[in-house]
């Protein structure tokens, strides 16, 4: 894929770039009328990374989505427009893209030309067959004053789990764009017991991804929430393989060569989702991390915390006390990373040189301390930021001492919503507070979940920085303005089977200036 990421093709009247393989369709007549047996849009259509002149078209072509997409091997003309109405009357942009044979059919319209800040309908056609349509929103200009801001914050959806009900309501909300923080797709086999079957065993080709990637897209709640909204999206393990680092497998996993694997995942990841050309892969890297800007208002900082981090700490030994002394000792190792250098070195000057109101970082693991040990003796999740605490007490201490503001994590993952407040010295809760961590739940994966529970009650209790915890499923609904900062955590009684009524369990605020969580 090395040469398509060096090659741009402007295609159609302005205003978008897309992607050539091979020699220019336009020579070859056949493919001009493509035709095809049933439908290709069976996965929807999708807008991603606003941008205030336009935002990432994407669908991808699939006439036989779970069985390799059911597509010639040549590459396809797809036409798009984008009109101000949603009957698609008044059309102020159009032009023909490719479904390049070698991406899985897949395309990415990278928009420019839109006017800032105003919504726009697009759909695709392909032979005879036309997409839905979808509605997608511009950023405001980069100066603007932004009086609010409305998004919707997601994770974790498991085919298997339950439906994707969470979606259903999150589509019907007054939103201007959805954050997605990883675990779009989950790589383990068919299980026995699950709600919904996956369609294969566990994926490790190109082919096995993109089939797995193709069954949750036909998910109609998700297809709906696509189509309402332009979606921020990153990664975390489960789109590989579970509690990956890096090159490294899960240490419960036999070691072997990962590389083609990851390549294979990150590029059928890619092909699903509406990102920019800047993101295609090369091999087994893709640049993930990237910048998206609300004006004055508000700056997403979207971090990658899988594809550069050092390996997870073992596991401790209760029955070792050495192995405890080990844990401490690697886990605040200086030289263990999470972000890997260059892209901690691009956070921060990021955030050094920020003039937003709001500071977002929408990333993956939880950040704030959680200890899981009752008295003086800690125990921790190794795969989140405590398995790293070196990285995140650079963070923080740049955060204290240039004081970016209002800076505010997102975090997806664990399957449960919770809100903490981030400490200067997590282990003294008299230290100072430097900003606030609002974690969402799961769309489905842990089934239908719980109130709470007794493992999340002793974690609070050791933690006194964390204000909140509910293990049900849903999203968090987050309104910013000027002045405040509100996140209304959003749950479903229920996921194994359908339709679920949503509520809002509970509502949190920040104050311009002030930081630390207060329940509203």
């Amino acid at each position: 894929m090395d040469s398509l990421s060096r090659r741009r093709f402007l295609i159609g009247a302005g205003g978008a770039t897309g992607l050539l393989v091979a020699a220019p369709f336009a020579c070859n007549a056949l493919l001009l009328k493509a035709r095809f047996a049933s439908n290709p849009f069976t996965l929807g259509i999708a807008s991603g990374d606003p941008a205030p002149d336009g935002v990432v078209l994407w669908t991808r072509l699939a006439v036989d989505p779970l069985n390799g997409g059911g597509m010639p091997s040549e590459d396809i003309p797809v036409k798009w427009r984008v009109a101000k109405d949603e009957n698609m009357r008044d059309i102020v942009k159009s032009g023909t893209a490719i479904a390049p044979a070698g991406l899985g059919h897949s395309v990415h319209v990278e928009l420019t030309g839109l006017e800032p800040s105003r919504w726009y309908w697009y759909q695709f056609t392909s032979g005879e067959h036309d997409s839905p349509i979808g509605r997608s929103r511009t950023a405001p200009a980069g100066n603007a004053s932004l009086q609010k801001l409305r998004f919707g914050v997601v994770s974790c959806q498991s085919w298997q789990a339950g439906y994707f009900t969470p979606y259903q309501h999150i589509a019907k909300e007054d939103l201007d764009l959805i954050v997605h923080l990883g675990d779009y797709i989950y790589e383990s086999g068919i299980a026995a017991d699950g709600v919904r079957k996956h369609n294969s065993a566990e994926p490790a080709t190109l082919e096995a991804y993109r089939n797995r990637y193709a069954l949750y897209k036909t998910d109609p709640d998700l297809q709906a929430a696509h189509a309402a909204f332009p979606f921020i999206v990153t990664w975390d393990d489960h789109e590989v393989e579970n509690n990956y680092a890096n090159l490294h497998r899960d240490n419960l996993k036999p070691p072997g060569d990962f590389t083609v694997r990851r390549a294979a995942a990150y590029q059928a990841y890619y092909e699903h989702q509406p990102l920019r050309l800047a993101s295609l892969p090369k091999g087994a890297d893709m640049l993930l991390y990237r910048r998206i800007r609300y004006g004055q208002l508000a700056e997403f900082q979207v971090l990658d915390t899988r594809q550069y981090r050092s390996p997870q700490v073992p596991a401790v030994d209760p029955k070792k006390p050495e192995d405890y002394k080990r844990m401490q000792a690697e886990r605040s190792d200086s030289r263990r990373l999470l972000m890997g250098q260059q892209q901690e070195k691009w956070l921060l000057e990021g955030l050094d040189k920020s003039q937003a109101r709001w500071n977002i970082l929408a990333q993956q693991i939880f950040m704030a301390q959680r200890d899981y040990t009752e008295g003086p003796d800690q125990s921790f999740s190794l795969d989140a930021w405590d398995g790293y605490s070196a990285s995140r007490d650079r963070l923080l201490q740049f955060i204290e001492k240039r004081r970016p503001s209002n800076p505010i994590v997102l975090t997806g993952d664990v399957h449960a919503h919770w809100v903490a407040d981030l400490k200067a010295n997590f282990n003294d809760p008299k230290s100072k507070t430097l900003g606030t961590e609002f974690v969402t739940t799961s769309i489905s994966s842990g089934g239908d979940g719980e109130e709470t529970n007794a493992g999340a009650d002793k974690i609070i209790k050791e933690s006194p920085h964390i204000k909140f915890n509910n293990r049900r499923r849903g999203y968090v609904s987050c309104t910013v303005t000027p002045d405040k900062w509100q996140s209304d955590y959003r749950t479903v009684a229920y996921v194994t089977k359908p339709n679920a009524p949503v509520e809002t369990r509970a509502t949190f605020v920040v104050e311009n200036g002030k930081p630390g969580v207060k329940k509203a």
